[in-house]
């Protein structure tokens, strides 16, 4: 059985904001992942503050942008619903107003079409044979994939 070291990390600033904004050019962070990766590389409060307010005046910072870019590809590649990219967002520590404003960008009737695909999907695969049961599992699957429930009835009533 071998025993994890934990590493030590002893970075001084500069080299953290390097390495810090690095890793945000490679891809959209929010504010709260920086700060835990920060604090990971064992950085003191006030340098975290600094880095991470750094990185915002230099852009390699931005919620809004992470926010959009996180609505579009969890919606787009994973096809998840509003719901549960809302709760992603939530856990990243993405303010409220900046969440609603992003999730606003998805296209109404290409969030409709993206829900009716799945539901058609899921249709064909389910194997219950109890309509109830069938109808149970289909908002059930929907329904975690983070897709509002009037929304679910309103396709299956009209499938």
């Amino acid at each position: 059985m071998k025993i994890e070291k934990e590493k030590k990390y002893n970075y001084d600033i500069k080299t953290a904001l390097q390495k810090a904004a690095n890793w945000c050019a490679y891809q959209e962070r929010s504010q709260q992942e920086v700060r835990d990766k920060l604090y990971e590389w064992q950085m003191k409060p006030l340098e975290v503050e600094e880095i991470i307010s750094t990185l915002i005046s230099e852009n390699f910072l931005n919620e809004e942008r992470f926010a959009f870019s996180y609505v579009s590809g969890k919606f787009k590649i994973k096809k998840w619903g509003k719901i549960k990219i809302k709760q992603g967002l939530k856990l990243k520590r993405v303010p409220e107003p900046i969440i609603k404003k992003a999730l606003n960008s998805i296209d109404g009737d290409e969030y409709f079409e993206t829900l009716s695909n799945l539901l058609e999907k899921k249709q064909q695969t389910e194997k219950e044979k109890n309509a109830i049961k069938r109808q149970f599992k289909l908002v059930n699957y929907l329904h975690g994939k983070g897709y509002e429930k009037d929304l679910i009835f309103i396709l299956l009533k009209s499938t």
